[in-house]
């Protein structure tokens, strides 16, 4: 087959594959436009799931008579005008191939009036007829989208959508996430001539969370915490909730980028760490963030359906969403173990009568073999004698139930913590290799300042600490690896009080590496170091006494 040019109506339906996925696609399209238009009112009004019907307006700038065929006609735009607009963009969208791709997979009607017409007029095409036929009509100021019958000319796109209700679902969660980058705008939703969603126009910033509340939920706004950080250009603000309040499922995590919904692994991966340990594997973090910075630095014209973003400084860009998301978390008041229960599975304590009747049930001793007593004084293992072989399960997260003559714990902590102290030691003869920061830190309490400056420079650099110093400030440069991830200031605090007091700050050091909880794998390793290269210490070694058993039976 010779290589030749594609016809118009092809490759806008090749185009209309990458962009438009299904009819939540299109209601992204159509509304994003809308915001690029500046309306401050916009509706949508869905039929069976928007294959059947999906209608836009909007009470926005609106569009010429002479431009409204245009408007349908691929690579047609007002948002851009060359390759300088083009690594600034400022709006939504910037290519001019959504209205063109969907009108190649569907019957649409474009009308539209500006301020300087007195006649609103009206363009439809329909599926591979790019022709747009026009007529006066009757209109407000603004556009309406209407869309009929979407993929009636491709019915292999056609049967892959899903249920009414599952493809309105899809609908609904993209106005969600639009009605959240926009305070300012009124939206509605209807489905089937019943409105499902109604999000009012909130002017005031400080009405923001009644809105989040719409959307995320109460049980959200209610424990989110709220921060608003900047350093040069690059700003950062919105709501994060705490680890306990965390969800199950990821249904309440959106992060928009210059007012662009984004779904980006370096800015997710950036919050999940903020939390640290803090969070088990069985939750999701839980926020709403913006983040804002200069439009030259970040580029949004990498993914066909504009979903994720780069950034001209990406690990900047995340060393300063992680510093800002853990410093909000770190705020965070302290939460009861009840508390933070209750958070967790959303029931209340039980009545104390029902109380009352458990208590009745059980048993009354709580030995097993009441009759027999315990020995009085635990034997303690001796290691080198009896050497356990292997972990038997992992107790409570954090400790290794061994095999041995009796049966011991070993406090998994404990053996990590002396064995990463040790290391460090060892590493100090030669100096800690310090890991500069991407954005220095400074300070400027005075009483920090005057203690730093009295440490020896040489000291702090054998661990990995540098830094610059001006009339009123020191810059934080260097740090040591495993200091990285902390609150620099804090920890430097820290670093400069244990130094001046003669602290084990070897010690100190490897406390931060120091897991929370250790899978079986992880505990048969630590036992192999304990036995190996911290020769059995018996301080870390609990023995467990079993009661007394009755003779066999036979």
């Amino acid at each position: 087959m010779p290589i030749q040019l594609l016809p118009i109506s092809l490759a806008n339906q090749i185009a209309a594959g990458e962009v438009i996925e299904r009819p939540a696609s299109v209601v992204k399209e159509l509304v994003e436009n809308c915001l690029d238009a500046g309306a401050s009112q916009i509706s949508v009004d869905i039929e069976q799931g928007g294959r059947r019907r999906i209608r836009v307006r909007d009470n926005g700038g609106g569009i010429v008579k002479e431009e409204l065929g245009l408007a349908l006609s691929r690579h047609a735009t007002s948002k851009i005008a060359s390759l300088s607009d083009l690594e600034a963009i400022q709006s939504l969208g910037f290519r001019g191939e959504a209205l063109a791709s969907i009108s190649s997979v569907s019957r649409l009607t474009l009308t539209s009036k500006t301020v300087s017409q007195e006649q609103a007029w009206q363009a439809w095409v329909e599926g591979r007829d790019m022709q747009a036929e026009l007529a006066p009509a009757s209109h407000p100021e603004g556009t309406t989208v209407d869309v009929q019958d979407l993929f009636f000319n491709t019915p292999a796109r056609r049967k892959f959508l899903r249920t009414d209700k599952t493809e309105f679902a899809h609908i609904d969660e993209v106005l969600r996430r639009i009605a959240l980058a926009r305070f300012g705008v009124r939206f509605s939703l209807t489905h089937n001539d019943k409105i499902v969603r109604q999000y009012n126009a909130v002017q005031d910033p400080e009405h923001a969370i009644k809105r989040v509340a719409q959307v995320c939920g109460n049980s959200f706004t209610d424990s989110a915490l709220g921060f608003d950080e900047q350093t040069g250009p690059v700003r950062l603000w919105g709501w994060i909730a705490p680890a306990h309040a965390c969800r199950h499922q990821a249904d309440v995590q959106y992060f928009y980028v210059n007012g662009r919904m984004m779904r980006d692994r370096l800015l997710g991966h950036a919050v999940r760490q903020a939390y640290g340990d803090t969070l088990n594997d069985e939750r999701t973090p839980s926020f709403v963030l913006y983040l804002e910075l200069p439009a030259e630095d970040v580029d949004v014209n990498v993914h066909p359906a504009k979903h994720e973003v780069r950034f001209h400084q990406a690990r900047q860009i995340h060393d300063f969403v992680l510093h800002c998301a853990r410093q909000a978390l770190s705020s965070a008041p302290a939460t009861s173990a009840a508390e933070a229960e209750q958070t967790q599975h959303g029931y209340t304590a039980s009545s104390e009568a029902l109380t009352q009747q458990v208590r009745e049930l059980q048993p009354q001793h709580r030995d097993i073999f009441p009759t027999r007593t315990a020995p009085t004084a635990p034997a303690t293992p001796n290691p080198k004698s009896s050497l356990p072989h292997s972990v038997l399960q992992v107790v409570a997260q954090r400790f290794a139930l061994i095999e041995s003559e009796p049966l011991a714990l070993l406090d998994l902590q404990r053996v990590q913590h002396a064995y990463l102290r040790q290391q460090l030691e060892q590493q100090a003869h030669v100096g800690l290799a310090g890991q500069p920061l991407l954005i220095p830190v400074k300070l400027t309490d005075a009483a920090l300042l005057r203690s730093l400056v009295e440490v020896d420079t040489k000291q702090l650099a054998r661990l990995g600490v540098r830094y610059e110093q001006s009339k009123r400030a020191v810059t934080i440069l260097d740090v040591p690896s495993v200091l990285r991830q902390t609150d620099i200031a804090t920890s430097i605090a820290a670093l400069v009080e244990r130094l001046q007091s003669n602290q084990d700050v070897f010690s100190w050091l490897a406390i931060h590496q120091v897991q929370t909880d250790y899978s079986l794998t992880q505990a048969e390793h630590w036992l192999r170091c304990w036995q190996e290269q911290l020769h059995s210490n018996p301080q870390w070694l609990t023995a467990i006494t079993l009661p007394a058993m009755p003779e066999p039976l036979r």
